[in-house]
């Protein structure tokens, strides 16, 4: 998103089925409820059980915040959500948050966190690290 180098990048938990597809090219929104820092360009994909791994990384096209009603208005159709479900996920929420997916590109082999060194927690939401970590390295070089 930015035009100089990433400080950080952002690990993020996404559940199996919504994972994969983003990872396929056909989810194109993700849907939170709190914004990512504006210095994120990287967001890695851990994506939940039974897989517990991390599968791959996406880039950052835009993050864009309104109300859910004007969220769903605009990225409903690309997000691989049913309605009823996203308006449960923001019952009470006066925010949503939509991060679009640039290019996205899966891992030939995930990689458990327990692999990295230093070991990162499994984030609730999501996490960030340095660029220059060993997770985020480590990683990279996969």
């Amino acid at each position: 998103m930015g035009g100089t180098a990433a400080q950080r990048v952002a690990l993020m938990a996404i559940h199996e089925r919504y994972a994969d597809a983003i990872m396929d090219g056909r989810k194109l929104v993700e849907f939170r409820k709190r914004r990512l820092a504006d210095d994120i360009d990287t967001v890695w994909v851990y994506a939940t059980a039974p897989v517990s791994k991390v599968i791959g990384h996406f880039s950052v096209d835009e993050i864009v915040q309104g109300t859910p009603q004007d969220i769903w208005d605009r990225y409903g159709s690309v997000g691989i959500i049913e309605r009823d479900a996203f308006f449960e996920y923001y019952q009470g929420a006066a925010t949503a948050v939509a991060i679009v997916v640039g290019e996205a590109e899966r891992l030939t082999d995930p990689v458990a966190l327990a692999d990295l060194d230093p070991t990162p927690a499994v984030p609730q939401s999501f996490a960030y690290l340095p660029a220059s970590s060993t997770p985020s390295r480590a990683l990279a070089a996969v």
